[in-house]
C-alpha cells in the first residue's frame, strides 16, 4: 500500500491559516481569552477548535501560492480578520469595568482597588466583581457558544485570504466602543442618581450644621446604602449586560 503525501503541504497550509484566525480571536475574545486562563490551555483549545473547523472550512481556502509574498498576504488577512472580531468582542466586557468603576466612586469605595483577574491590571473592587460575575454568567447561560459560533460564521462573512474592509471594520469598532460606554453608564445609572441625591442632601446638611463634619459621619451610611442598592439591582444589571452581549455578537452570526 502506498501513502500519498503530496497533499500534506496543502493541508498544513490550510490548517496554519485556520489556526491564525481562530487563535487570534480566542486570545482576544471575552470569556475564552481571559488572562486568568493559562496560556497553554488557550493554545490547546485554539489548536483543537482549528482541527474541528478544518473539514468544515478547508474547501473555502485557495491553493498553496507559489511565492512567499502571496502566502504572507493571505496569512496577514487571516490575522486581520481574527484581530478585528476578537478586539470588537473584547469591548463587550469593558462595559462592566466602566459600570463597576462608576459605582465604586458613587458609593465611596473608589479607593478600594485590587488586581482584576480578567484584565490583569489594578481596578476598582466593584469593577473586578462585576467582570468576574459577567464572565461566569456567559458560561452559565451558554452564551460562550455564541462566541464559538461567531468564529465559525466568520468564514462565511469574511472569505478566507481576503482582508476585511477597513472602513466597515473601523465603523463597527467605533459603534461597539460607543455602545460599551452607553451600556456601562446605563447599568450604573441608579447609582449615579443615588450619588447625586445623597451628596446634595449632605451639602444641605453641611450648610445647616457647619460645625459638624457631615461628610465624614455620613460615609458609612453611603457605603451601606450602596451595598443595599447593589443587592437590589444586581440581577437587573446583569440581565441588561447579557442582553448587550447577545446584541454585540449578533452581527457576527449568520442567520
Amino acid at each position: 500500500m502506498q501513502i500519498n503525501i503530496d497533499i500534506l503541504p496543502a493541508y498544513a497550509f490550510v490548517y496554519m491559516l485556520i489556526f491564525a484566525r481562530v487563535g487570534t480571536m480566542i486570545m482576544l475574545m471575552p470569556a475564552l481569552g481571559e488572562t486568568s486562563f493559562p496560556t497553554r490551555m488557550r493554545l490547546v483549545f485554539a489548536l483543537a477548535l482549528s482541527y474541528v473547523l478544518f473539514p468544515l472550512v478547508s474547501t473555502e481556502f485557495p491553493g498553496v501560492p507559489s511565492d512567499f509574498g502571496s502566502i504572507l498576504r493571505i496569512l496577514t488577512a487571516e490575522l486581520a480578520v481574527g484581530f478585528m472580531i476578537g478586539l470588537i468582542t473584547r469591548f463587550i466586557i469593558a462595559c462592566l469595568q466602566i459600570a463597576g468603576t462608576t459605582i465604586a466612586f458613587q458609593v465611596g469605595l473608589g479607593f478600594a482597588q485590587n488586581v482584576d483577574p480578567t484584565q490583569g491590571v489594578q481596578g476598582a473592587l466593584f469593577a473586578s466583581f462585576l467582570s468576574m460575575l459577567g464572565i461566569t454568567l456567559i458560561f452559565v447561560t451558554d452564551m460562550h457558544y455564541l462566541l464559538i459560533g461567531a468564529i465559525r460564521d466568520s468564514y462565511i462573512l469574511f472569505r478566507p485570504g481576503v482582508a476585511p474592509p477597513l472602513a466597515d471594520a473601523v465603523r463597527l469598532a467605533v459603534e461597539t466602543f460607543a455602545g460599551t460606554f452607553r451600556v456601562g453608564i446605563q447599568i450604573s445609572a441608579p447609582f449615579i442618581a443615588f450619588g447625586l441625591i445623597f451628596y446634595l442632601g449632605l451639602g444641605v446638611l453641611s450648610r445647616l450644621m457647619p460645625q459638624i463634619q457631615i461628610f465624614f459621619l455620613a460615609m458609612p451610611a453611603n457605603i451601606m446604602l450602596g451595598f443595599l442598592l447593589l443587592a437590589l439591582l444586581l440581577s437587573s444589571m446583569m440581565m441588561w449586560y447579557l442582553d448587550h452581549v447577545g446584541t454585540s455578537i449578533d452581527p457576527f452570526l449568520v442567520k
